[in-house]
């Protein structure tokens, strides 16, 4: 079974990236199940309802979180659903609205989907989360007996060390762990020695010349005059993204290959 997982959808420039890139992907890959990082789809903050219905219609199968996920609180109805196939990060506290993982139907089986969150930098550092290590081992445990085809696990934080640990903390008990939080892709993307497949940060989706979507004159003005204004998302020019295709064995559940996809253009 091959996975396909698209970095970050950065606000509507993502949403281009997307409508423009992905149908080439289909093409030259034929990607079996679509993921992608849906903390950032609707302005840089969340996903919309109509945003979450757009993407599915685009092709996409499956909805990841991080940081930005409950800042919309019209997605929470979806959260809350087991058949809907977005999930927030599962290490936020005991009560938090949103299942902590769902389970997917592909063609090949079952599919486990997980989001965790690590450390984040900046505001959101002192976000109350449980620990990543022992909440995936607690769901593991919980879904041992389901007979899955593949078992996906999406960390989402800054700290690079976090984003290598966990990759073979979790070798040859998932096919797949993907990092993602940066915008910027890493150039690890291996097979661990066990089999599952790993990327430290998968990348983006959106605006190429930017400050991670957002403007470079905010960014460039707040580091070096100090001027205090809100982010303004890049609006136009070159598009981008970042992704990952998994072969995944479906009798072993884990990773044959991993191979970062990354494609760059100009808005047409």
């Amino acid at each position: 079974m091959k996975i396909l997982y698209l970095g970050d959808i950065m606000g509507p420039m993502g949403i281009q990236a997307v409508k423009k890139f992905l149908p080439q992907i289909e093409k030259l890959h034929k990607p079996d199940l679509i993921i992608t990082q849906a903390e950032n789809v609707t302005n840089g903050k969340g996903i919309s309802n109509r945003d979450y219905k757009l993407l599915k219609g685009l092709g996409v199968n499956g909805f990841t979180g991080g940081n930005w996920t409950m800042h919309n609180k019209e997605i929470f109805p979806a959260l809350n659903q087991a058949d809907e196939p977005i999930v927030r990060p599962a290490n936020y506290p005991i009560g938090t609205q949103g299942k902590p993982y769902k389970i997917l139907q592909a063609p090949a089986g079952a599919v486990l989907l997980v989001s965790l969150l690590g450390s984040i930098v900046g505001k959101d550092s002192d976000a109350q989360t449980d620990n990543p290590l022992k909440t995936i081992d607690a769901i593991l445990s919980e879904t041992k007996h389901i007979n899955f085809a593949a078992k996906l696990v999406n960390f989402h934080g800054d700290f690079s060390s976090e984003k290598r640990v966990i990759g073979y903390y979790l070798d040859g008990r998932v096919s797949m762990v993907v990092g993602d939080h940066w915008h910027v892709p890493s150039a690890d993307a291996m097979v661990l020695p066990n089999g599952t497949a790993h990327i430290s940060d998968v990348g983006m989706c959106g605006s190429l010349h930017s400050s991670l979507g957002v403007e470079l004159d905010v960014i460039i003005s707040r580091w070096r005059d100090g001027k205090v204004q809100p982010n303004k998302l890049e609006s136009s020019g070159p598009l981008q993204i970042n992704a990952v295709l998994v072969d995944v064995n479906t009798k072993s559940g884990l990773a044959d290959n991993i191979q970062s996809i990354n494609f760059k253009n100009q808005l047409t």
